[in-house]
């Protein structure tokens, strides 16, 4: 039972196999499995799919189904009619409760003894005649002489007059006239809308993509559409049939029942997960369902009402017990949703039917459970067949169809329970039924909520978060974009597989009926909206294979992923433009500080002065090379740290020992490099400064994510934990902290201080 496509346009062919990202390691989609979906994500648009004769297919259905109707209410607008409306007494007979004839006011308040024609032959009415249909009598004799009596009665009623007797001896002769069409009444339409819409969409399910598994959903639909225009044309009915079509609504309406059951199981056994040698199981369902239909129409099958009520029931379990083994083989969540709404369906049909048959004997109360319950349930079975196509369309349609399906059941299952077993009057049951399930409703409903939205849906905090740290790494690394997005997913969705392949799409989309939601890769390296994609996710399986994705979620993902977009080009246009600022702030420290610290240099009164200046303006070519350079890899500098330390330390005439471990060469952002250029400059015009020291032990070393710098000297410095924090050390503290780490010194023997600077998860712009 799919549901119309909602493919995009064409994309090309796949470069590449998918590479599972998902929490098993073995794919869930085997290699023909895979080829197929494959080949369904390409599948041409749903505006293509409708151009030519599809459409107008489409259309000329939709126009004969709406012509049937009208055809139908025209021939029943014709139909003779008595001005009367009747009632079933406490003793089983009828009894004149409204008379729209004139010549009927003497007459109202008496139980009527039958009709009569010209010919003067009595045809006797009781209480039976006021029951809508043949369908719901449990007793075979009764059900044959219900039809035998509107035989007579439609026969009669073609004649252009008829004399009604009464038990008192009252006999009146009266004209029929023609029902015409306000004499149908609101519940005909209503229902024959109903039935067209179920029409409609089973056509357009089967025109969209026309194969077996549609075909058997257009014939579910199509019976229930039948089903409810048997229904409508009996809300119509006052005393009698019009000729001959009594006969056509009881073995109609049985086939109709009984081939929808059979075709639930087809349905349920092909799809999600089709059954091994589907068509051998299927063959004797096929079988028995139509000898039930020739054996019921033939009148030869005693006690028929309990083998169709009984075979519909059964059939039902079957197709729940294969959405059940379906799901645990495959955890697909179509079978899951069809399971539930099966379980409602088959057990509300259990209901009616045991409430009806308690109810055997009392004429009153089983007409009232048979007209009414049965209306009820085919007008929820016939809205869940129309719910079906569009599971996977909208979340809020499902979640408030199930609540509605939910307390409809309730109510109705109660109702019923209330006439049938404690004899309750229609009104009293019917309120004391709406105030239970309503009860039950508004307790219930929030754990209901839950149960169908999923109790692990990711909080907007935590997905601004997630977005924002994402958008951070993707900046600098586009390449594993795929990868980040995944795992972003994941967190969204809790889907059991996740794929990504080399396949371009336009944008999101469900497919594979709700199980499948597929995602493009955006382009990060050019985050413009019109770039190309890169690839795409599918993910398979939402929340652990317990719901289905809908358009809703389509439409989350491509929002999250455009301000994804939005937000790596935003940070992208704030790093140009900090990145041009640092460039004209090196640009004028070069050309005005330099330039006069270089006249300084030149006029400088003592060689002492004439060296300070020199280094200042070493420190100030550091300085404005680091502002200016685009990117800092570790490696190059390290090398540009030691030439500075090399400079300063034998202006002092103080050795320097440099070792260098790096399991990689990473690249630094400007405030890393400006840290670590400060703190390793400060740490050396200490040891100069302040400890005296003739030589400086510097070792970098970096492993994984874990960054250490050790600087040593041989100074006279002593006992750190008693030292002042100035602005010196107060600086190396706050920038290491920066850079999330921890630095410490320590006095080492025979003399001299360690400073030792730790970073456990030194995270370069990579």
């Amino acid at each position: 039972m799919s549901p119309p496509p909602t493919s995009p346009t064409p994309v090309p062919p796949p470069t590449a196999a998918p590479q599972t990202s998902g929490f098993a390691q073995d794919a869930l989609l085997s290699t023909g499995q895979w080829n197929a979906f494959d080949r369904s994500l390409g599948r041409q648009s749903p505006t293509s799919r409708w151009l030519g004769w599809r459409l107008r297919l489409l259309v000329t259905t939709a126009l004969l189904g709406c012509l049937g109707v009208f055809f139908l209410a025209y021939w029943l607008a014709q139909q003779p009619l008595v001005g009367a409306a009747w009632r079933l007494t406490g003793n089983g007979q009828v009894e004149l409760n409204l008379a729209r004839d004139p010549l009927l006011k003497p007459a109202q308040g008496k139980t009527l003894e039958g009709l009569a024609g010209r010919d003067g032959k009595l045809v006797p009415v009781d209480g039976l005649a006021l029951q809508r249909s043949a369908r719901w009598l449990i007793d075979d004799v009764e059900g044959r002489r219900y039809l035998s009596t509107q035989r007579q009665l439609g026969q009669l009623l073609q004649s252009e007059q008829v004399q009604l007797r009464f038990s008192d001896g009252t006999m009146l002769d009266l004209r029929t006239h023609p029902r015409g069409f306000m004499g149908l009444g609101l519940l005909f339409w209503l229902l024959c809308s109903l039935a067209l819409v179920v029409y409609g969409v089973a056509m357009a399910v089967l025109l969209a993509r026309p194969n077996r598994l549609n075909s058997v959903y257009a014939v579910m639909a199509c019976c229930q559409a039948a089903n409810l225009v048997f229904i409508a044309v009996e809300s119509t009915l006052d005393l009698a049939w019009p000729l001959g079509l009594a006969d056509w609504d009881y073995y109609g309406r049985v086939a109709l029942d009984l081939v929808t059951a059979a075709a639930v199981v087809h349905a349920t056994a092909v799809y999600p997960r089709k059954v091994a040698h589907a068509g051998w199981w299927l063959l004797p369902v096929w079988v028995a369902t139509a000898a039930l239909v020739v054996l019921t129409t033939l009148d030869w099958l005693p006690a028929a009402w309990w083998w169709v009520q009984g075979a519909c029931a059964l059939l039902g379990m079957a197709a729940i017990a294969l959405l059940t083994w379906s799901h645990g083989v495959e955890p697909h969540p179509f079978a899951l949703v069809l399971r539930r709404f099966g379980i409602i369906a088959v057990t509300t049909w259990v209901l009616l039917s045991i409430a009806v048959a308690m109810a055997r004997g009392e004429s009153g109360v089983q007409q009232n459970i048979s007209i009414i319950g049965s209306m009820i349930w085919y007008v929820f079975f016939a809205s869940l067949l129309l719910l079906i196509p569009f599971l996977s369309k909208s979340q809020q349609m499902m979640r408030e169809f199930s609540l509605l399906a939910a307390i409809t059941t309730v109510a109705t299952s109660l109702d019923l329970l209330f006439v049938a077993t404690f004899s309750l009057g229609q009104v009293t049951s019917v309120t004391l039924a709406l105030f239970v399930s309503l009860g039950l409703y508004v307790g219930a409903r929030q754990w209901l909520l839950d149960r169908l939205m999923g109790s692990s849906v990711a909080t907007t905090e935590r997905m601004f978060e997630q977005l924002y740290k994402i958008a951070r790494e993707v900046e600098a690394r586009p390449d594993r974009t795929s990868s980040l997005l995944t795992r972003l997913l994941r967190e969204l969705f809790e889907p059991l597989e996740i794929l990504v392949v080399d396949k371009l799409t336009a944008r999101s989309r469900v497919v594979a009926d709700g199980s499948t939601l597929v995602v493009p890769v955006p382009n990060m390296v050019n985050p413009q909206p019109s770039a190309p994609t890169m690839g795409s996710i599918v993910i398979r399986f939402a929340h652990r294979g317990r719901k289905l994705f809908t358009a809703e979620d389509a439409r989350l993902t491509d929002r999250i992923f455009e301000q994804l977009r939005r937000a790596v080009a935003f940070d992208k246009a704030v790093e140009q433009g900090r990145s041009e600022e640092r460039m004209r702030l090196a640009q004028d420290l070069h050309d005005d500080i330099g330039a006069r610290l270089l006249t300084l240099m030149y006029q400088a009164q003592s060689p002492e002065m004439e060296d300070y200046i020199r280094h200042t303006l070493q420190d100030l070519k550091t300085l404005t090379r680091g502002l200016a350079a685009q990117n800092h890899h570790l490696s190059d500098a390290a090398a540009e740290w030691k030439s500075d330390l090399v400079h300063r330390l034998n202006a002092a005439e103080c050795e320097l020992t440099w070792n260098v471990g790096l399991d990689r060469n990473v690249p630094l952002g400007v405030v890393q490099w400006s840290a670590l250029t400060r703190v390793l400059r400060e740490l050396a015009n200490n040891a100069i400064a302040h400890s005296r020291a003739t030589r400086v032990d510097v070792a970098m070393t970096l492993h994984g994510d874990r960054f250490e710098l050790v600087v040593r000297d041989n100074g006279i410095g002593k006992n750190p934990a008693s030292w002042s924090h100035g602005l010196g050390l107060g600086g190396i503290r706050k920038r290491v902290k920066q850079l999330g780490g921890e630095v410490e010194w320590r006095e080492v023997m025979p003399q001299g201080i360690e400073c030792r600077v730790f970073i456990a998860k030194f995270k370069p712009t990579d």
